[in-house]
């Protein structure tokens, strides 16, 4: 049986900012981390991304989180758009409670700024 060639249409470029992002994905597991990668397809060649996967964090200057989960296990990674079609991986953690940790979205949010402004100049 023949393989059809697949093809995607790439609406957003996936940035990885720093070296925040793949640190924390080397410590996931090889089924957690084809999950991630599957994830991030999903993000950069679907127009609509559904909030299953990518969710704006309310109260947040423009961070999202990109979200999976691998059984019982919930997984975050935080990250926002630039220029529209950009997005940049920040770093990621485990859930353990149904709430996003204060000290998690604050490191994401001075990583941000941090970003913003290395863009400056």
């Amino acid at each position: 049986m023949e393989e059809k060639n697949r093809h995607f249409q790439i609406y957003r470029e996936v940035i990885y900012y720093e070296d925040h992002y793949l640190i924390f994905f080397e410590t996931l597991t090889p089924s957690v981390q084809k999950k991630f990668n599957w994830t991030l397809l999903l993000i950069a060649t679907l127009e609509r991304v559904p909030e299953k996967y990518l969710k704006h964090l309310t109260g947040s200057n423009g961070l999202y989180e990109v979200r999976v989960e691998s059984g019982s296990d919930i997984y975050r990674v935080f990250c926002f758009f630039d220029e529209g079609k950009l997005i940049i991986l920040l770093h990621g953690f485990q859930k353990k409670t149904w709430k996003t940790p204060r000290k998690e979205m604050a490191k994401a949010q001075r990583l941000k700024e941090k970003y913003e402004h290395e863009k400056e100049r």
